[in-house]
């Protein structure tokens, strides 16, 4: 089921604000298909606008948001003209809850509009946006910005959204709509309705249809979602352990090596022979970051590949110049190690982390870092018998952890992965003289990105990277 406009290359969506528009646009800009990080982007916008939007791209973009009052309010909020002092905290919105305050809210629909916007600004290819499953509570908001400004796929992962599908329907043709948020305690689950004509109650926008493709691991997913989602699916991600970021866990959860990282056999790799039967093209992820290895997925009946590690090293990647400096020296000189961590990730997936000094990945610098939840995306929500509602995350401290009825099992290892990935893209917070220290994800063959680097420097652009595969 091949569709000639289909791209060979997808760019992975990755982390907090590393597919930044930047990157997505030079991806997309050279007829592959660019991809923006849609988790947390509405802290990324307001902690941009207090560095002080210094090529004003951020504005811009707000000008061209069909609902100005709210881009004005944005602005007012946020903005600090020639930034914020350097030991100044970051001034966070709210975090999002249940009951999320207005303003969160329409501060989700406008940062997605603007990443989308600046990703699509000059040229007329295709540009998709990556969302967490795991990190619900901002998602519908987040897509629906993202349609306003023309998005064209989006790619879903970390859990399996069978709903999203009918989601964007409802969101195309004004109609009100609404996922269920798991909960834990008294409820099993909890309606979250968002209703897109609010925004439009006069005249309501005509508006296109992303694309879908779920980001899956097995062949049970690819059946699941051929059969049960509320709406159509236009293609998959078939992701491997060895991409970066989050990974399914496998089949047999006890089977770990000597470091205690989880093993997968062929007993967890999907069967691409039943999933080509669905007639759904498909993408393969995990690894693929070369010319035989392009033309090896497509032997396998894939329409190309999904790279994402080669990408989050390159110029136009979020990533701060010094961690890509820093990564790109090991990875020449042959001292890197990426460990997939059973434990670290507050999900409870199995997490890759690039080992390297000053990171979140050195055990002193987790013993030195005070536990805290004041991002909040991965927080579980418990309804206590009297109808309280209480979040928690493994992640925060232990003594509020416990009260609010988490486990020490649950907790042991865990780490803040909102805060540390916001640092490793510029945005890290700062309290009373302490920075978050940041994390780097990578996948398994981070070593391969030294073909891409020319044998004078030490830095390579998303260009490279697709000339050299598509040559």
């Amino acid at each position: 089921m091949t569709q000639l406009n289909y791209p060979q290359i997808i760019q992975g969506g990755m982390g907090i604000g590393v597919s930044n528009w930047k990157l997505a646009n030079a991806v997309s800009s050279l007829g592959q298909l660019g991809v923006i990080s849609g988790t947390a982007i509405d802290n990324v916008i307001v902690r941009r606008l207090q560095l002080g939007d210094i090529d004003g791209a951020i504005r811009r973009a707000l000008q061209n948001f069909p609902l100005p009052r709210i881009a004005n309010n944005i602005i007012e909020r946020y903005f600090i003209p020639n930034g914020k002092a350097k030991d100044a905290p970051f001034k966070s919105p709210p975090m999002f809850s249940l009951n999320s305050p207005e303003h969160l809210i329409d501060l989700a629909v406008a940062s997605s509009f603007v990443e989308t916007f600046l990703a699509k600004e000059g040229h007329g290819n295709p540009v998709g946006i990556n969302l967490l499953t795991k990190v619900k509570l901002p998602n519908i908001p987040i897509l629906f910005g993202a349609i306003l400004a023309g998005i064209d796929y989006v790619l879903m992962g970390a859990g399996i959204p069978l709903k999203i599908p009918g989601v964007l329907d409802d969101l195309v043709h004004g109609k009100e709509t609404g996922q269920e948020i798991e909960t834990t305690g008294k409820q099993s689950s909890w309606w979250q309705g968002f209703d897109p004509k609010k925004y439009f109650p006069t005249e309501y926008p005509k508006l296109n249809r992303p694309q879908f493709f779920p980001i899956i691991s097995s062949t049970v997913l690819a059946l699941t979602f051929a059969k049960k989602a509320n709406g159509k699916v236009d293609g998959f991600i078939i992701e491997s352990p060895t991409a970066g970021g989050h990974n399914a866990p496998p089949r047999d959860k006890r089977s770990v090596t000597a470091s205690g990282e989880p093993i997968y056999t062929d007993r967890d790799a999907p069967d691409l022979e039943k999933i080509k039967q669905l007639n759904i093209p498909f993408w393969l992820a995990g690894g693929f970051a070369s010319k035989e290895n392009i033309q090896k997925a497509k032997s396998l009946g894939a329409e190309g590949v999904q790279i994402g590690t080669a990408f989050a090293m390159c110029n136009e990647s979020g990533l701060t110049q010094d961690l890509k400096s820093r990564i790109i020296e090991k990875v020449i000189n042959g001292s890197i190690k990426v460990r997939t961590d059973p434990r670290l990730s507050p999900t409870g997936f199995p997490f890759k982390v690039t080992q390297l000094e000053g990171t979140l990945a050195d055990a002193d610098i987790r013993e030195q870092r005070i536990q805290r939840c004041d991002l909040g995306y991965l927080r579980e929500i418990h309804v206590e018998a009297d109808d309280k509602v209480t979040y928690r995350c493994p992640a925060e401290d232990e003594r509020g952890y416990l009260r609010k009825g988490g486990s020490v099992e649950e907790k042991t290892g865990r780490q803040c992965l909102c805060n540390s990935l916001c640092a490793a893209v510029g945005l890290a917070q700062t309290r009373q003289g302490y920075q978050e220290p940041p994390l780097v994800t990578a996948g398994d063959s981070l070593d391969e990105i030294k073909t891409f680097i020319g044998p004078d420097r030490n830095a390579y652009s998303a260009a490279d990277v697709i000339h050299k595969l598509l040559q």
